[in-house]
């Protein structure tokens, strides 16, 4: 019988393999991933942004989490010489109301203890020559990496420690009992004392697999962005943002720079349906039956319907999606959207219709269920780690709430 199994071989799965294993050295600890690979899904397919955590309440603990976790991520890729650049990000005010937002973010900022420099128009001209504003804030310690170099090096941090990682292990049941946690996988029975699931797009289904009762489930959005040609690479030297819309849940279209010198604008926020579909046009019915028989899922839509249709917009039409863009960068041509991708988001919903912008766990005896872990958990993802350690020792896992009005992502 193992110590511990931890189902899911995304980072955040990794960061609590490696915290466990320091906080109780010589356990043994067995992570289950579905996929051959790790880091398939969300950890691989996101923005590989290191955010600063401007966007969060003064004191809260996503931006606790956030500033620990990017000063944590960048340790540890210079220990593991994995590439990572501090490149700055800029968020540009395009009207009057952005501006008065862009006030409010620098406020936020300073409270934050996050170090900015405010340019005016002038200024932003002479910074980024491409960038259209009536001024910006200069997020100085953003940075930009690569998650699954990032989480590939964790998983051999964890097997150098002992630890046992196996793929192509998808868990098909659960059974908790008075010794243990009983796992039947596709590569046979995992016994374990303890069990903490961090399961990304598919958190709710194992839990229910568990025998959990939840009043929420996973709604997959997708974030689909274009890479830029090459000759556009260089557009800017810093990663782009708006000024975000306090009202929604989403941070708008950016441009980004990428670890491996390309740069890509996006992205959008459009209900999916495929949790793993990646590609346009992807439909899982099982995804679909799951939404469409989930009551908090169409009160959900009835809040939201009108920032769902201008997502919609956005993704059936090319020139719908780079009239955003062009606000701030109106160099952008159609011929420069080229390559289109996608990741997914895996946004828990409520039975009432609301979306979960914090952490959200399930406990019982012997397990540990991370329903929800907030935006951004990829830059988080150490102190997150150690984080639900704590709570799996101390005892005191509960629905927990991080007072928050933005996300990152």
């Amino acid at each position: 019988m193992y110590d511990f199994c931890i189902i899911g071989g995304g980072i955040v799965g990794m960061a609590v393999a490696m915290a466990l294993q320091e906080k109780v050295p010589g356990a043994t600890i067995v992570v289950l991933e579905k996929e051959p690979d790790l880091a398939s899904h969300q950890t691989s397919h996101n923005s590989g942004v290191i955010h600063a955590g401007i966007y969060y309440a003064p004191g809260s603990l996503k931006a606790k989490l956030c500033r620990e976790g990017a000063e944590a991520t960048k340790r540890f890729c210079m220990k593991n010489q994995i590439p990572f650049e501090t490149c700055g990000k800029l968020l540009v005010a395009t009207n009057e109301d952005e501006m008065q937002g862009m006030e409010a973010l620098e406020h936020r900022a300073g409270e934050n203890g996050i170090g900015y420099t405010r340019l005016t128009t002038a200024q932003l001209r002479t910074d980024e020559p491409n960038i259209a504003g009536l001024g910006a804030l200069l997020v100085h310690s953003t940075g930009i990496v690569d998650y699954a170099v990032v989480c590939r090096a964790m998983a051999r941090t964890v097997e150098e420690r002992g630890g046992e990682i196996r793929s192509g292990a998808a868990a098909r049941a659960i059974h908790e009992h008075e010794k243990g946690v009983r796992v039947e996988c596709a590569t046979g029975v995992v016994e374990a004392r303890r069990l903490v699931a961090c399961a990304g797009l598919q958190s709710d289904r194992v839990a229910l697999m568990a025998g959990l009762k939840i009043d929420h489930r996973i709604v997959p959005f997708r974030g689909e962005y274009y890479r830029l040609p090459q000759s556009m690479a260089k557009v800017t030297q810093r990663l782009i943002y708006p000024i975000p819309d306090p009202d929604l849940p989403f941070l708008g279209i950016h441009l980004t720079r990428t670890i491996d010198g390309g740069m890509t604008v996006g992205p959008n926020a459009v209900l999916g349906f495929a949790r793993e579909g990646y590609e346009k046009g992807s439909v899982a019915p099982a995804d679909v039956s799951s939404m469409a028989t989930f009551p908090g899922f169409w009160k959900m839509a009835r809040k939201n319907w009108r920032s769902g249709l201008s997502e919609f917009a956005n993704s059936l039409s090319r020139r719908t999606y780079l009239r955003e863009c062009r606000k701030y960068c109106p160099s952008l041509t159609i011929d420069h959207l080229q390559n289109p991708q996608a990741g997914i988001r895996a946004q828990a919903v409520m039975a009432d219709g609301s979306l979960v912008h914090d952490f959200l766990f399930k406990q019982t005896d012997r397990m540990l269920h991370v329903c929800n872990a907030p935006s951004p958990a990829a830059t988080s993802a150490m102190p997150i780690g150690h984080m639900i350690v704590d709570r799996l020792f101390d005892g005191s896992i509960t629905q927990t709430a991080a007072s928050t009005s933005l996300k990152e992502a």
